[in-house]
């Protein structure tokens, strides 16, 4: 059972009285039914790739972990309507390749997408990189079928885009980490596959030269940006030092931005993105830029975001922060975040870096240089009220992709309205009275 009792980072290890499997739906609901019977506490668990440690058991051993990957069926694609039913197990790479082997796209895309899998994408409601053009999880759902406590099925698997028939049940299962019911089938929206993507990498000064390059692109790009990715000259030292990447510009510049166009049309794209560099130069907005005129040249570029997170691991101790600000207050928040974290660690380096398009910014701090790594991340707690406390007073959010879990558990109601915490214990309480779906997790 190892392998399910730990998430990748390592900072939530548990215990269960066993792993249970099913092959259907029907498996699910008898499975919750027995449980809910006897009171027995059940852990939903995916790909298991969640950071917060929403999917692990906890340390008292009482529950069982509830695996969803044998449910990894396609039930249906239908191009006439641009959805595609699929089963909760199925890792989101699939999804993407069924989608495109119709000729659509499913637009989801995080690191993780080799693993993690569509009900865990749901379930915390994933955003990505292509946030900025298609939303997050819950913007590409339509319908929902989701074994609730009792072992009953609600069964929601709509293909309809207007239908006003009541409460939209199935955006409270969207993000809510298991905690109300264990989805097992969802209906996704597909978008038509782009035929022409343009790749660009771009040197800047500072984060606000990025914040005009986004308005600028916007203005001329429009709902052809699909991605808009944030990186530090530091992380990019970092991935460069680990893996066999290589640099992109012939000089170094404080930050970068990972730009992205696609399009319906094959023609003219290249043309556009071009003027739009263009036009950051003469606007004084860019220092440099390269175009990617290759595959191979567009997925070097990737690497170096992708890359970004482990590349952290192996620099030593590293405390993250997935948060999100209003996106005009990103430089400013940037700014106070360095000079507070300095100030308490001197040293530390801090690697900001993600999608700037949504105001998301995972701002990792790195422990200083020759620092000691267990000592660097014992004052986890210190760093993160630091950084939460900047960003609450820019009225952003303490997790902007990653959910709630277990490590942000009993910061929630110190930051939620007090109301908004009292609806979702009520909401809790009527789905789940006996308080058996993923005890411990959000609330």
């Amino acid at each position: 059972m190892e392998g399910f009792l730990h998430e990748p980072r390592a900072l939530f290890h548990g215990k269960a009285l066993c792993v249970v499997q099913p092959g259907s739906v029907q498996d699910v609901a008898a499975v919750l039914a027995l449980c809910h019977e006897t009171a027995t506490p059940v852990v939903p668990q995916g790909g298991n790739t969640g950071l917060v440690g929403g999917q692990n058991p906890s340390p008292d051993g009482g529950a069982i972990v509830l695996s969803l990957t044998r449910l990894r069926a396609l039930r249906e694609i239908d191009p006439a309507s641009n959805t595609m039913t699929v089963e909760a197990g199925m890792v989101l790479t699939d999804v993407q390749a069924e989608a495109s082997r119709a000729n659509r796209l499913f637009p989801l895309s995080l690191g993780s997408e080799g693993s993690c899998t569509i009900g865990g994408n749901l379930a915390t409601n994933a955003g990505g990189t292509n946030v900025i053009a298609y939303g997050n999880a819950r913007d590409l759902l339509l319908g929902l079928e989701v074994v609730l406590a009792d072992g009953r099925i609600l069964s929601d698997l709509s293909k309809l885009k207007k239908n006003n028939t009541g409460y939209d049940l199935k955006n409270l299962f969207i993000g809510s980490e298991g905690t109300l019911g264990v989805i097992t089938a969802a209906v996704l929206k597909l978008f038509p596959k782009p035929q022409s993507v343009e790749t660009a990498f771009v040197g800047l000064a500072s984060p606000r030269a990025a914040l005009d390059l986004l308005g600028l692109a916007r203005d001329m790009a429009g709902g052809e940006i699909t991605s808009f990715e944030l990186i530090p000259r530091l992380g990019l030292d970092f991935v460069l030092g680990h893996f066999d990447t290589r640099d992109v510009l012939a000089k170094k510049f404080p930050w970068y931005v990972l730009l992205e166009l696609s399009s319906q049309s094959r023609e003219g794209l290249d043309a556009r993105l071009l003027a739009l560099l263009e036009a950051g130069s003469a606007r004084h907005i860019i220092e440099d830029a390269a175009i990617a005129a290759s595959l191979e040249q567009r997925q070097n570029f990737w690497k170096l975001r992708e890359f970004l997170p482990e590349a952290q691991t192996l620099e030593g101790g590293s405390i993250k922060h997935d948060v999100s600000v209003p996106i005009a207050d990103i430089p400013i928040f940037l700014e106070e975040v360095f000079r507070a974290v300095s100030y308490a660690v001197p040293g530390a380096r801090l690697v900001p870096f993600g999608h700037v398009g949504d105001g998301n910014i995972h701002c990792n701090i790195s422990q200083p240089v020759g620092a000691d790594r267990q000592a660097f991340l014992a004052r986890w707690d210190e760093i993160n009220a630091i950084v939460y406390e900047i960003v609450l007073a820019h009225k952003g959010s303490i997790s902007a992709e990653h959910g709630i879990g277990q490590l942000k558990r009993d910061l929630l109601p110190k930051v939620k309205d007090k109301v908004a915490m009292d609806v979702m214990r009520a909401i809790k309480q009527t789905f789940d009275p006996k308080g058996i779906l993923n005890p411990g997790k959000v609330l």
